[in-house]
């Protein structure tokens, strides 16, 4: 008997160590729409769902200090709208296209077939975004790979890997509203 309650006090205690590994926060917004028109009323339901995961890293997790501070890292986002008319449900991503800005120059990213194509300031084609199976993507230039994600302000977000001095350094394209 007493190896079944330690086992079982074991094993709760390996889930709740296991749970507090990522701060998640969920947002679900809900709009009925009920349309009346000759062939009777018709109901749309649009839901919106935003996840943003933080995975919880410590700034210094080897000492023995009981209270620990919390280390910055990135919070991947993922929205999802779910659109449901006549009873048939459709998911749609979010469309990241928009005009984002970096040291005072306009980027404009477009949608495309695979993820999205990042256009300079002049207008040409300067880099593409393919979406990994992690919901993050993989930024492709010319001379430079880089891996990236959007913020929960839908920021990009792009994290560059430097070989010479094995460093990461970040790069953020700000929104343009």
């Amino acid at each position: 008997m007493k190896i079944i309650i330690l086992g079982m006090a074991a094993f709760l205690f390996t889930i709740n160590i296991q749970a507090q590994k990522k701060n998640v926060k969920t947002e679900v917004t809900t709009n009925i729409t009920t349309v009346k028109d000759s062939d009777g009323d018709k109901k749309v339901i649009q839901t919106k769902e935003v996840e943003e995961v933080q995975t919880i890293q410590l700034k210094d997790a080897n000492s023995k200090v009981l209270n620990k501070d919390i280390k910055e890292s990135p919070v991947e986002v993922t929205a999802t709208t779910k659109i449901t008319e006549n009873g048939v449900t459709k998911v749609i991503s979010v469309d990241r296209s928009a005009y984002y800005e970096l040291d005072g120059k306009k980027y404009q990213v477009a949608s495309d077939n695979s993820g999205y194509t990042m256009f300079s300031p002049n207008g040409t084609k300067s880099a593409v975004l393919r979406k990994t199976s992690n919901n993050n993507y993989i930024y492709k230039a010319k001379d430079k790979t880089s891996y990236g994600y959007f913020t929960a302000d839908g920021n990009l977000v792009l994290e560059n890997y430097d070989e010479a001095t094995d460093t990461v350094t970040i790069t953020t394209y700000i929104i343009t509203k």
